[in-house]
């Protein structure tokens, strides 16, 4: 056996002497169950904190003298009824089977390490032999003395039980005496108000549905808190102002009739494309817009207009720019050529620097538009933590993404389909969680018969790799274009077509864009709309 050196606090959960170290320096945490083997033999080490069982049981220990547990605040009445003895530094916990027979106890000792004497497996929920099943209310706590404090401060009116080894096996031991437990009207679950506890406290409720209700404790961290710090008035009202347990996701009608009072707007940003925006209701928070065509057909191009529109439009807005095929400064010589009208990613456009000066402070780029110099790995964890910074750290409410195949293309699964989901889904839950806009190009695969650079018509179909690029975005907006037409004005115009449409439904042809090689400006055609 190893034996336990110091009890410390831990510093992942916080609870007080709860991190048992020990000589080997190996260190396990009984609250939140953080384990450091560190150099301890692994193979054949029992910690002296978990329940070590002596299958020979005298029940006779339940049945000596009982007296207040006074470190606790636990009367002498409360712990003859819980069979709870003081024994020299050690308490006994009773546990009973089926038959309400003594068949283990639960030995604690001053520095938290516990043993077992008897048959733990027969012995069911601490105080469960005391209350018959059915009745309005049962509780249930993370600890002996959290049962035994709470049961007290109800004035002895209420059942209270309590789970045999903390949160970590709470959801065991319910469902072996589920039956039990729900034969209850209600379900108060009363665990620690720490991390573990109310995952703990979730996992339990979601047995019992909408018969659970789960305790919310502001003033301490367990019921025998409350107790010690002479807290029982302020224990019982937040036992009655329990809430019924709502899973995640699930959502009454009535917490949403006020929101469907009010009209739908428009997005508070709009397309620079008025056929396009009108499909689309313009641009929303927390949406995952996804522009695709082949390889070469004008996507960055497209791109550039539609963050110079945003800019112009939402004037405190600011904006992180992650093109990935490209240097920062061929972005940002197109972002301002654009502002200029002029075409100075081209060797032979004629400009000056004061000029680019002008348009530059004009625009206030340098407070609102920020890039991601993407040297060195595009691992999709890396990614999605220079966009957070762009989020949390300098307040950009949109994101340009250009393009999910390099992100793709970096994993080393080699499995490109399942790439795609994982990025994806990655992607959609960040949105989500940030309540910005990403707009997220993607590459086609090649059609049969006519080729993307002849103009061949978007389909979702075509995304290149997996359907979860379709299905996770709330829009696909497809660019067609003829790039080896032999009349100019047929290579250099871009049509647009709506391919999913989350918001409204709206799909098909969105209008055609003109691209100005003098001004490097795509406008959309008036006939178009």
């Amino acid at each position: 056996m190893t034996t336990a050196k110091t009890h410390q606090s831990c510093s992942d959960c916080g609870h007080h002497k709860c991190l048992t170290v020990n000589e080997d320096g190996s260190s396990y945490c009984f609250s939140c169950g953080k384990r450091d083997k560190s150099n301890a033999e692994w193979q054949g080490v029992t910690y002296e904190h978990r329940p070590e069982t002596k299958k020979q049981f005298n029940a006779k220990l339940l049945t000596g003298k009982y007296s207040a547990i006074i470190d606790r605040r636990i009367q002498k009445e409360t712990a003859e009824k819980y069979s709870a003895i003081v024994d020299g530094d050690r308490v006994l916990f009773g546990y009973y089977d089926e038959g309400n027979e003594p068949v283990a106890a639960k030995v604690r000792y001053p520095d938290k390490r516990f043993v077992t004497e008897g048959d733990w497996t027969k012995g069911r929920l601490f105080g469960q032999q005391l209350f018959s099943a059915g009745g309005r209310y049962i509780t249930i706590t993370e600890g002996e003395y959290d049962c035994m404090a709470a049961y007290q401060m109800f004035g002895s009116k209420y059942p209270v039980v309590s789970v045999r080894n903390g949160a970590q096996a709470a959801i065991k031991d319910c469902r072996s005496q589920f039956e039990y437990l729900n034969s209850f009207e209600n379900v108060i679950i009363c665990f620690d108000s720490d991390t573990p506890g109310q995952k703990a406290a979730t996992d339990v409720a979601e047995l019992f549905g909408n018969k659970a209700k789960i305790m919310k404790m502001s003033d301490g961290k367990d019921a025998n808190e409350y107790l010690i710090n002479a807290k029982a008035s302020e224990f019982v009202k937040q036992w009655w102002d329990a809430e019924v347990f709502t899973p995640d996701g699930i959502v009454r009608p009535s917490e949403l009739l006020a929101a469907i009072k009010v009209p739908l707007r428009r997005g508070l940003t709009s397309y620079p494309f008025r056929q396009l925006d009108n499909m689309l209701y313009g641009i929303r928070p927390a949406e995952l817009v996804t522009l695709c065509a082949g390889s070469g057909l004008g996507k960055s191009t497209i791109l550039r207009e539609l963050v110079v529109a945003m800019l112009k439009q939402d004037k405190d807005g600011c904006m992180g720019l992650m093109f990935l095929e490209e240097t920062p400064e061929r972005t940002l010589r197109g972002l301002v050529g654009l502002e200029m009208n002029k075409p100075i990613h081209l060797p032979d456009c004629e400009y000056s620097p004061e000029e680019v000066d002008r348009v530059y402070h004009a625009t206030n780029y340098e407070n609102r538009v920020f890039f991601w110099d993407a040297f060195g790995s595009n691992e999709i964890e890396r990614v999605l933590g220079r966009m957070r910074y762009m989020v949390k750290g300098l307040g950009c409410q949109f994101i340009v993404l250009d393009h999910l195949s390099i992100l793709v293309s970096d994993q080393q699964n080699g499995d490109e389909r399942k790439a795609i989901d994982m990025i994806m889904t990655k992607l959609r839950m960040f949105v989500q969680e940030m309540r910005i806009t990403l707009l997220l190009v993607s590459h086609l695969k090649r059609p049969d018969g006519k080729s993307l650079e002849d103009g061949a018509a978007t389909s979702l179909g075509m995304l290149r790799g997996s359907a979860a690029i379709a299905q996770l975005s709330d829009a696909v907006i497809g660019a067609e274009r003829n790039s080896q037409a032999e009349d100019e004005e047929e290579r250099n115009t871009t049509k647009l077509r709506v391919l999913k449409n989350r918001f409204s439904g709206k799909t098909g042809p969105a209008g055609r864009l003109v691209y100005n090689e003098d001004t490097g400006r795509l406008t959309e055609e008036e006939n178009a709309l």
